[in-house]
């Protein structure tokens, strides 16, 4: 009776700890569009000489993402080849670039611990050809 009163506990913990892990992955997802906003605005900025706004803005966006890193979100790399557990491919372009390779970032992706978030959209290059 013992044994089936520690199992159900370690049951009970492991199960608590899942719900909490699910909760907090969809409040980080929630974010990430506020943050694509956020760098969107930032890049509008820069082409006007609303300097003071884009220094709001900016300070804005790293806090956030600052704080998104410190509950574990890390953006995806998208560097070098195609990884389709990790990128979705919306085009294909001739390039100078290897085939298969990323060449453009229309989205960028995020990891939150082990899991895929969003995975990063990216255009890759079909080659010289």
């Amino acid at each position: 009776m013992a044994a089936d009163f520690d199992n159900y506990r370690k049951r009970a913990a492991r199960d608590q700890a899942s719900l909490v892990a699910r909760a907090h992955e969809r409040l980080v997802k929630e974010l990430l569009p506020v943050l694509d906003n956020l760098e969107r605005a930032l890049e509008a900025g820069e082409q006007t000489e609303e300097a003071k706004l884009a220094e709001g803005v900016a300070l804005v966006a790293r806090e956030l993402r600052e704080a998104l890193e410190r509950e574990g979100l890390v953006e995806i790399e998208t560097d070098g080849k195609f990884d389709p557990h990790v990128h979705e491919a919306l085009l294909t372009q001739p390039s100078e670039a290897e085939e298969g390779s990323v060449i453009e970032v229309l989205q960028k992706g995020y990891r939150l611990g082990d899991r895929v978030l969003r995975p990063a959209r990216v255009v890759i290059s079909q080659g010289s050809g």
